[in-house]
């Protein structure tokens, strides 16, 4: 496992983290990461372009027949609405060039972010598995995916521990 406490330098320069609940947050964020990149080993979704994540509903952000909104980033970014949706907020072009959050480390973390901000951060304080639900619940969790969700969960223990506080209750979703 790298190095927890070098990795929450680096991207905490500006928090505190001796809050018992930025240490939650921490835990949290890096055990989604690590569940959606294979313990930091993949940044593309595996066999990704075998789906498409397309909302042909979707008229604010139409996806391009020429790419797959498969899963990309540190998170995972999914679906056109999503690329759209972070592209403009971050500043790429995620309808077109949505490989750019598997290329470039800065937007693929930014897009991960963003992606966390969006439809995570308003749960954290709901235990750790609204956490999973916010991110993958319809495919992983009600018995979707145990795997996943005890993979999740594993993750959650582990960084918990490294950074000395309790994991709390809800951790499944």
């Amino acid at each position: 496992m790298p190095s927890l406490m070098l990795l929450v330098h680096i991207i905490n320069s500006g928090l505190v983290l001796h809050s018992y609940e930025s240490k939650h947050r921490i835990a949290t964020f890096f055990a989604n990461v690590a569940h959606e990149t294979g313990f930091f080993c993949y940044i593309e979704e595996i066999n990704g372009a075998l789906h498409n994540y397309c909302d042909e509903s979707n008229t604010q952000y139409p996806c391009n027949p020429d790419k797959k909104y498969y899963g990309r980033g540190p998170l995972q970014l999914t679906w056109n609405y999503n690329y759209g949706a972070a592209g403009n907020s971050i500043g790429f072009d995620g309808l077109n060039s949505l490989e750019t959050v598997a290329t470039y480390p800065v937007i693929s973390f930014k897009a991960a972010l963003w992606l966390w901000m969006t439809n995570v951060h308003q749960v954290l304080n709901q235990g750790f598995g609204t956490t999973i639900r916010a991110i993958n619940g319809a495919i992983e969790c009600n018995g979707g995916n145990p795997g996943a969700v005890q993979s999740r969960i594993q993750y959650y223990n582990q960084y918990c521990n490294q950074l000395g506080v309790a994991p709390g209750d809800n951790l499944s979703c």
